[in-house]
């Protein structure tokens, strides 16, 4: 895709679309872990108060992971993520929904970008029709909750950092 076709993309989609980032301060690599196996996933993702149980998870393009997020209030929402393209430590593109080829799913595009010795993660999701995207922003906070999704994503890797996890991070090993 040529610079122009990516901005003309951009622009059919900017009124559905939402768009979050955070820097990580710590490497790439490790972010990217922490983001795709199971059992780190289990122990951050989800806005503030949530907590997640996978039934099953397969990390490869065209896998999937099938899961229940529990709210602070006690409500269960079910979720499933296809992974459509994995580069790894760089790019992860998903499609996400309530279930198996959920119409109203959408596709999100998080990067991985080294600067320095921080990681800045950007995710940009974009929903079937500008309704859904308002619908996820006013009634389930999209915004703040993507916010605090990527912000306990740091949590959790300066706690990995703390603990002496970053060197082996590029090596897969603990």
């Amino acid at each position: 895709m040529t610079a122009n076709n990516e901005a003309d993309a951009a622009e059919v989609t900017v009124d559905r679309e939402v768009v979050v980032s955070r820097m990580i301060s710590a490497p790439r690599e490790l972010v990217f872990e922490a983001f795709t196996q199971v059992r780190h996933l289990s122990r951050w993702w989800g806005p503030d108060g949530f907590s997640s149980t996978t039934r099953s998870f397969e990390f490869r393009s065209g896998g999937i992971w099938d899961f229940v997020m529990h709210g602070p209030d006690g409500t269960d929402y079910q979720e499933w993520i296809t992974w459509q393209e994995i580069i790894p430590s760089e790019r992860i593109e998903l499609l996400h929904g309530a279930f198996r080829d959920d119409p109203d799913a959408f596709t999100s595009v998080l990067t991985f970008e080294p600067i320095g010795d921080q990681t800045r993660i950007v995710m940009r999701t974009v929903f079937p029709t500008r309704e859904l995207r308002d619908e996820a922003v006013q009634r389930y906070h999209a915004i703040e909750g993507g916010e605090q999704t990527l912000g306990n994503l740091a949590s959790y890797v300066d706690e990995l950092v703390q603990d002496g996890a970053a060197p082996n991070a590029a090596t897969g090993r603990e």
